[in-house]
């Protein structure tokens, strides 16, 4: 029987996008005016994207989630070779991690991302009780996420593998493969990620400097010291909307990557507390959707997808306040990119969906 969807998942989001969107204006305008000759270039197409993202949202709110678990490979498949043609030399189409399709720049990363808690839990929920062995349960995910990975870390995309590992790590656990089993995975794959650090030079600096930045201050340290420095002068509530000095190019990835360090900078100690308390509420509703699902499958969607927005906020947050190596991933709702947004939005449409059927 049909519910009434969850209103907290949408007022959170939707505050949460607003949020954003005033945010991406003030730190991304002097960047806009430089390259553009326009303080609202970036904004203007974070419009868009926001835009396209909430009719999505509206789409699959009203489209039985049910579907995504009979097109589950497909999709998986299809954001694989996205994710595939940016590692090729196509000149003009792929940019490293990005797609160019005619005005638009395509994070093919993001879509996977979404596809892969598809794919998991569609895949989890077929198997039953063989998720109880290694062989047939474990190990083919484990699989898939190898030759993911061979892919992203060809990008070079590392934050964005950590997080496909997480999921599916997680998503394994709820859906009921054994702890053993995740451990020793765990376990083995350490010296694979100690070597791919290692081998990287960008990787090994970020992780010295995350150790001592200040040893690292004209390099791979600066990102961190400046983002310190943006959230520390924001005291209680703010140097004002609008008068973040980080953003005038003393904090590179002002509007993506380190946004939080301008919000806190201008709205201070409280606006920063007043953003968390919002995913706060974002990742209680997402969960308490999950919980009361009518299925695994919606439990293991609804599951993934508030994991991955909270993961990525924790990654994200711990980068900005130096608790955490630079990875390079975006706040979600918030952060400048189209990608993220409109993915994230059309996740929320999901939730939506499993939570008017679940009857949340």
């Amino acid at each position: 029987m049909d519910g009434r969807i969850d209103r907290g998942i949408v007022l959170s989001a939707a505050l949460l996008l607003l949020f954003g969107l005033v945010m991406v204006y003030s730190a991304s305008a002097p960047f806009s005016l430089r390259h553009y000759g326009t303080d609202t270039h970036l904004l203007v197409r974070q419009l868009i994207a926001a835009l396209l993202g909430i009719g999505l949202l509206v789409l699959l709110s009203y489209i039985d989630y049910h579907r995504l678990q009979q097109l589950d490979d497909i999709l998986l498949l299809g954001a694989f070779a996205l994710t595939f043609l940016t590692i090729l030399p196509l000149h003009g189409i792929s940019d490293g991690r990005w797609l160019h399709v005619g005005p638009f720049v395509v994070q093919p990363t993001e879509i996977l991302k979404f596809t892969l808690i598809a794919y998991l839990a569609a895949t989890i929920t077929r198997k039953k009780a063989a998720i109880r062995s290694f062989v047939d349960g474990v190990l083919p995910f484990i699989l898939v996420l190898l030759v993911i990975a061979a892919v992203t870390m060809n990008q070079p995309d590392f934050g964005m593998t950590l997080i496909f590992a997480a999921l599916t790590a997680v998503m394994l656990f709820v859906g009921g493969a054994r702890t053993t089993h995740l451990l020793g995975v765990g376990i083995a794959s350490i010296p694979f990620i100690f070597l791919a650090v290692r081998i990287a030079p960008y990787r090994l600096a970020r992780v010295l400097s995350f150790l001592n930045p200040h040893d690292y201050s004209t390099s791979s340290g600066y990102q961190t010291i400046q983002s310190l420095v943006a959230i520390g002068s924001g005291g209680l509530i703010g140097r004002g909307l609008g008068a973040s000095r980080a953003k005038l190019f003393y904090l590179p990835q002002a509007q993506s990557d380190f946004i939080f360090s301008v919000t806190a900078e201008e709205l201070g100690l409280i606006g920063a507390l007043i953003l968390i308390v919002l995913y706060v509420v974002f990742a209680w509703r997402a969960f308490a959707i999950a919980n009361s699902a009518p299925d695994q499958f919606g439990r293991l969607l609804a599951f993934g997808i508030g994991f991955a927005v909270v993961f990525q906020v924790l990654l994200n947050l711990g980068v900005a306040t130096g608790l955490l190596p630079v990875t390079g991933l975006t706040l979600p709702f918030i952060s400048n990119g189209g990608s993220s947004l409109f993915v994230t939005l059309a996740m929320v449409g999901v939730l939506a969906n499993i939570s008017k059927q679940g009857g949340n």
